[in-house]
């Protein structure tokens, strides 16, 4: 009897001393590059959890989505209390957790949505004198397809697939980030380049007065409603990208232009507990206030922007998400 209450005993007490206290949880956003919006609004949400939970939260900067997808299957490790969280763009989300996508194909990425961030717009940046009115007018032009191993390269060669377009075709073809391809674009070493990123994108902004200032003005790759690029995404990604307009009031070019918009997610693992993701998520939701004020394109992320796709994606909600939006009403 003794033998057995000493044995339990250890046990209970092994146990204790290696679970992971909730101070020392580590959430770990994986979020962009600087120049785009998902570096900003990561660390925003960041500082919202640490401040607000017992958890401590950082965001890092990263290529994007695919990189992001990477890092929430590979580095989060639940023994040492370590969970990365991704901001993704649904397309490489969807490939990264199909095993659709070649880097995923053996190990598909273990993710949960915990909330809807804002809509991307595909951006494809040039100028007016250039030219350049349709993705097949970027043939035998300088372009950028984004950073490797993001979101944006990964559409780009979507979007240049389904336009019949080869990057081979390119005069010049670069792999830049938002900050280099606006760098680029303004010092006149490329002609146009792919940009995924909410309205406006800080970046843009800059590029877009740096030109004014030299009687240039900012220009927008049409994609209409009725174009390639958009049926092969309804075919493909369906209900993962919408028509969209890039409002010709966002950066001062000369008119509106239609383009494709995804929402973007914040992705957790799925072997976050149930409890964190719900912590997490309440703290951000019962402080949009702060994060709105601090991102622009942030203000689409409410509660009734994430409730209305709840039970309609592919991949999952997590539970202690859905537990809090149920909570406040916001779904059934």
């Amino acid at each position: 009897m003794k033998r057995n209450f000493f044995i339990g005993a250890l046990i209970w007490i092994v146990m204790i001393s290696s679970s992971v206290s909730a101070k020392q949880i580590k959430i770990i956003f994986a979020t962009g590059g600087i120049g785009g919006v998902y570096l900003y609004y990561g660390t925003q949400v960041a500082a919202i959890i640490t401040a607000n939970t017992p958890y401590q939260a950082t965001a890092i900067q990263t290529a994007a989505s695919i990189d992001d997808n990477l890092l929430l299957r590979d580095k989060t490790d639940p023994e040492k209390g370590i969970y990365f969280c991704a901001t993704s763009l649904p397309d490489s989300a969807y490939v990264a957790y199909t095993g659709a996508h070649k880097m995923f194909k053996e190990k598909p990425a273990p993710s949960r949505i915990l909330w809807m961030m804002y809509p991307n717009y595909l951006q494809i940046v040039t100028t007016a004198d250039r030219g350049i009115k349709t993705v097949k007018d970027l043939a035998g032009k300088r372009v950028s397809t984004g950073a490797p191993g993001s979101g944006t390269e990964f559409t780009a060669m979507l979007v240049l697939k389904a336009a019949g377009v080869k990057a081979d075709s390119f005069k010049k073809w670069e792999k830049l980030g938002a900050k280099e391809s606006t760098e680029a674009l303004s010092n006149g070493t490329i002609d146009a380049y792919f940009w995924s990123g909410g309205l406006p994108t800080g970046s843009i902004v800059e590029l877009a007065t740096t030109l004014k200032r030299r009687n240039k003005t900012i220009s927008f790759v049409s994609i209409p409603k009725d174009s390639d690029v958009v049926k092969y995404f309804d075919k493909n990604f369906a209900g993962l990208a919408e028509p969209g307009v890039i409002s010709k009031n966002v950066y001062e070019s000369n008119s509106d232009t239609p383009t494709i918009r995804f929402w973007n997610w914040v992705l957790a693992p799925k072997s976050l507990p149930d409890n964190i993701a719900y912590d997490i998520v309440k703290a951000v939701f019962t402080h949009l206030d702060q994060l709105h004020r601090a991102i622009k394109p942030a203000i689409m992320t409410t509660a009734e922007n994430t409730a209305k796709f709840i039970g309609k994606t592919t991949i999952p909600f997590d539970p202690g998400a859905i537990k809090y939006f149920k909570e406040i009403g916001a779904t059934k």
